[in-house]
């Protein structure tokens, strides 16, 4: 197994000195040198061809011995030091301190066709920043991560990759649902790829400790390795990376409305410098079409974290990394600038993409209250956002009085669907005709266009578990089905019909199908 190893990362950033693997703080220093935990009998569960591909490896460098064993922690490839990287970050809106890489420990960087990648174990073992947790991950966090990795790319959504899934042959302690109930599960660790991990929060916790000189050094690399494009370091310079750091986070945001998901822990320190969706622990898509939905049981009374919530997030999480570029540049006007621009390309972008779930093309000064009303519409009664915009491409504006048929299995109690609302829905598909014909696609034209953006298939929780359940017992082979689907999500995939379904009643209060813990 060959890999090009272009280490920069760990050789260009001051290290922590202390080379003890035990919990502290961590000052001055961007990471600190900590090797995986060996793990007792690795198996193999699944490579991503794909990342191996992108990697410059072949899938029979996947079957032997050596990526076993590196990719399971029991094994450190030449010449590499691995590390966990420091950071800070806002949990839920407080500011946290020191968090850091608790549970995952980069290996090396990568350099294949002129693309930079990072290769990270998540559960590989404790590292100093892991405070009183064990760095270990379970298998059906594993799962959850692998396999959404891989889906939001093929989605078209900026994220972090996956190279492989593998069980460590250890047991791990975990209470899923808080409730002091905690129990033995299988461990897994996953072998997680980027360009870079960097987050907001590893550029925060400089700025908490007043130690403006390391947080130049750290925006510096950051700048000259991953946004060369913006030039030499200066007062600028700095401006216009937050400038494009802004841009890119609005751009995934948007894309996480568009299919339906939501990410569940927006915290800083889980929002990548790159506008990469990043740390997928309970994240969801969307059954029913609700902007009051939130995936994880930490969040449930307050919703912070709620689909409807994300794009306000984002701006609140970009504010917190505005302070912390401050004191490179001294003026707080041109921050400000960038933040209010986000809120208004915000409103203009949201648009845009509505119209291309809804198959306009030309605009219209209407378009605005065409959609809010389909919003409203779509929250009176349980309806399944990606069955419903999937199905909206059959829809004929010559014949809008067929609209309900159309769309009638996306609804969860079809019952409910009487009197106002039936009401409501034909005089909005008459609407909505009316402003079909303003275009000049045909409906053929159209549907074609729509199921380009409008997924057939989305990782839904239910479906994780049902995969999660059968690998419990020794069976993965829903992980390569589900694997093997996700790389199409907008065609149709006879073979997959099944899974183009809503969420089964059994799912709906199932723990791991409906809400989540942060526990893995």
């Amino acid at each position: 197994m060959r890999l090009n190893i272009k280490d920069k990362f760990n050789k260009e950033l001051p290290a922590d000195p202390v080379l003890e693997n035990k919990r502290r703080q961590v000052t001055k220093s961007c990471f600190s040198f900590v090797s995986p935990t060996s793990t007792s009998n690795p198996e193999l569960i699944h490579v991503s061809p794909e990342m191996l591909k992108n990697l410059g490896l072949s899938e029979s460098d996947s079957r032997n011995n050596q990526f076993l064993e590196v990719f399971t922690g029991n094994s450190i490839l030449p010449n590499t030091n691995p590390y966990a990287m420091c950071y800070g970050g806002h949990q839920f809106g407080q500011w946290a301190g020191q968090l850091g890489d608790g549970r995952a420990i980069n290996l090396c960087e990568v350099e294949h066709q002129n693309k930079n990648w990072q290769l990270q174990l998540k559960g590989a073992g404790e590292t100093p920043y892991s405070r009183s947790a064990d760095g270990l991950a379970v298998l059906r966090s594993s799962i959850r991560e692998y396999l959404c990795s891989e889906a939001m790319f093929h989605l078209g959504v900026p994220t972090t990759r996956a190279l492989s899934l593998a069980l460590t042959g250890d047991k791990v302690l975990r209470d899923v649902m808080y409730d002091g109930n905690p129990a033995y599960e299988k461990g897994a660790i996953v072998c997680r790829v980027a360009e870079s991990f960097l987050r907001f929060g590893s550029y925060q916790i400089f700025a908490a400790r007043q130690d403006e000189e390391t947080l130049k050094t750290l925006v510096d690399y950051t700048i000259q390795h991953h946004f060369s494009q913006l030039g030499k370091p200066s007062p600028e310079t700095y401006i216009q990376f937050f400038k494009e750091v802004t841009e890119r986070t609005l751009a995934m945001i948007i894309h996480w409305q568009r299919v339906g998901f939501v990410h569940g822990v927006m915290n800083t320190d889980n929002m990548s410098i790159l506008g990469l969706t990043i740390d997928y622990g309970p994240y969801g898509w969307l059954e029913g079409y609700d902007y009051g939905w939130t995936p994880n049981t930490t969040d449930r009374e307050h919703k912070r974290y709620r689909f409807g919530n994300q794009p306000n997030i984002g701006l609140w999480n970009l504010l917190q990394l505005a302070n912390t570029l401050y004191p490179l540049v001294n003026e707080a006007q041109p921050f400000e600038n960038i933040l209010n621009q986000y809120q208004a390309d915000f409103e203009r972008l949201s648009l845009e993409m509505m119209r291309t779930k809804l198959g306009l093309y030309l605009e219209d000064e209407d378009d605005p209250k065409l959609i809010e009303e389909l919003e409203d519409i779509l929250h009176l009664t349980e309806t399944d956002m990606t069955i419903f915009f999937r199905s909206l491409a059959n829809f004929k504006k010559d014949n809008p009085k067929s609209g309900m048929e159309t769309i009638k299995d996306s609804f969860y109690k079809p019952d409910e669907v009487v009197a106002n609302i039936e009401k409501r829905w034909n005089g909005w598909f008459m609407s909505y005709a009316k402003r079909l014909k303003q275009e000049s696609s045909t409906d053929q034209q159209r549907k074609a266009k729509m199921n380009t953006v409008n997924p057939k298939y989305v990782l839904r929780n239910y479906m994780a578990q049902l995969a999660i359940d059968d690998a419990d017992k020794g069976d993965y082979a829903m992980i390569d089905e589900l694997f093997q689907m996700l790389k199409n999500p907008y065609k149709e995939q006879p073979k997959f019909k099944k899974w183009f379904a809503k969420r089964p009643e059994w799912a709906r209060h199932k723990v791991g199908c409906s809400m989540l813990s942060c526990s893995s």
